[in-house]
């Protein structure tokens, strides 16, 4: 019999590591090839990952709430022949002996996983000072996971360098000679504060954290670590697409059958001036900047305790009606549960309709790795003075547009903007086609 170790698969583009949110086999359980053997959350998608081999489970290498790297092994399967699991799967599978059973209650204890650090758990350690040495791992093979960094971040008791038992005692005396010779105390490190402790009191409701919200939390907490956000606005009178939008909506529903919203026209606006301006439709790489070919509009779509962020694929080549279908078939694949990984891959630049709950201005959080991301506010009648000084009211919206200050500057997100603005103020029953 061979055994065959599983990875960690990459779930989509950017995509480094994955937490398995829970595991759907044991140790001992037979599987085929293609069977789902775990859920496993990224920060883009929750996904089921299918066993490449026939055979049975003979270790769990990540415990569930693990965080691995692409490419890390998850478990291990007994096969009955080669790499691919073919000749297993005209074999019977044999069950799992007593002596692999016997094996796991010494895993708990082994700490040969012990410096097998993840990247998010070595994330969290500089974050916070955490000497990882001093740390005990309840991982497999002693490994430490992300939540036993967690737990100790929570408790406040964080083993930092400076608690390292004798080896600092002995270090001290030379540490004081050699402060002495120093003219003035050199600025020391701020200590970076523990999470607080909030407990709940009577009455309180408790909610459980996702693992979709710990998703966002996580990419939203890199996005912001990371990304030096710059924020500007932008002013549009949306009068003549009102107009034209709404004298058309009920014999296109009718004939297309489904909606055709405001916000189709915001996005095709956007996709023609990335096309105009492909430096906003760039990725800091770290010694490069990558500008991207293709122009994939990432849109963000909420549920009661969720965000997904569904890609419509070359936005720049589609019209407004095939824009408005994506938006709707996007929309109604995430309300029923149904979105897939693909469809969440390959975004080079968000637009977020925040207007749909009635928001005039908003500061959005960039869809890390993209450079910005547009947040199109709601339609309001305001009086405006035109140029001939008369008032007169208008349908005015605002563009808010969160740019990373390391890819993008203003000038070139201003003339972006004031590209968007034209074509949505020139948007006309004699201009414009939604066909």
């Amino acid at each position: 019999m061979a055994v065959e170790q599983m990875t960690m698969p990459q779930l989509g583009e950017s995509v480094t590591e994955g937490t398995i949110s829970k595991w759907l086999v044991s140790v001992g359980d037979t599987v085929n090839k293609y069977d789902p053997i775990a859920e496993v959350m990224t920060d883009k998608v929750n996904a089921e990952v299918p066993s490449s081999f026939t055979g049975v489970i003979k270790e769990l290498v990540a415990d569930e709430g693990d965080t691995l790297a692409v490419g890390e092994i998850i478990c291990k399967v007994e096969v009955g022949g080669g790499s691919e699991g073919n000749s297993a799967e005209n074999e019977p599978v044999t069950p799992a002996s007593e002596e692999t059973i016997k094996e796991q209650p010494e895993q708990q204890t082994d700490q040969s996983n012990k410096k097998r650090y993840s990247p998010a758990v070595l994330r969290l350690a500089q974050e916070n000072d955490i000497d990882l040495e001093q740390v005990t791992g309840s991982g497999a093979g002693g490994r430490i996971t992300r939540k036993d960094l967690q737990q100790i971040i929570e408790s406040g008791n964080i083993p930092s360098s400076g608690n390292k038992g004798n080896a600092a005692v002995q270090e001290a005396p030379a540490k004081a000679e050699a402060k002495q010779n120093v003219p003035a105390a050199a600025p020391q490190k701020a200590a970076q504060p523990a999470a607080a402790s909030v407990s709940a009191q009577p009455g309180d409701i408790e909610i459980p954290v996702t693992g979709i919200r710990k998703a966002i939390a996580s990419n939203m907490l890199r996005s912001k670590h990371e990304a030096p956000h710059a924020w500007t606005m932008i002013e549009v009178d949306a009068t003549n697409l009102v107009e034209y939008r709404n004298s058309i909506k009920n014999e296109f529903k009718q004939k297309e059958g489904f909606n055709l919203t405001f916000f189709a026209f915001f996005v095709k606006a956007v996709a023609q001036a990335l096309k105009e301006f492909p430096q906003i439709n760039s990725m800091w790489a770290g010694e490069s900047i990558i500008q991207k070919k293709d122009i994939n509009i990432s849109i963000a779509v909420a549920t009661d305790d969720a965000l997904f962020v569904p890609v419509i694929k070359h936005a720049d080549e589609k019209t407004i009606k095939g824009i408005a279908r994506e938006i709707s078939e996007l929309a109604g694949k995430v309300r029923a549960g149904k979105l897939t990984a693909d469809e969440m891959k390959g975004g080079t630049f968000t637009v977020n309709n925040t207007g749909s709950f009635g928001s005039v201005q908003s500061m959005g959080i960039i869809n890390y790795p993209q450079a910005a991301i547009l947040q199109v506010e709601s339609i309001v009648k305001r009086p405006v003075v035109m140029n001939n000084g008369m008032i007169a009211v208008r349908d005015m919206v605002n563009l808010c547009m969160s740019l990373d200050h390391r890819v993008l500057d203003g000038l070139v997100c201003g003339r972006f903007l004031a590209r968007v603005k034209e074509i949505l103020e020139n948007t006309s029953k004699d201009t414009t086609s939604v066909y």
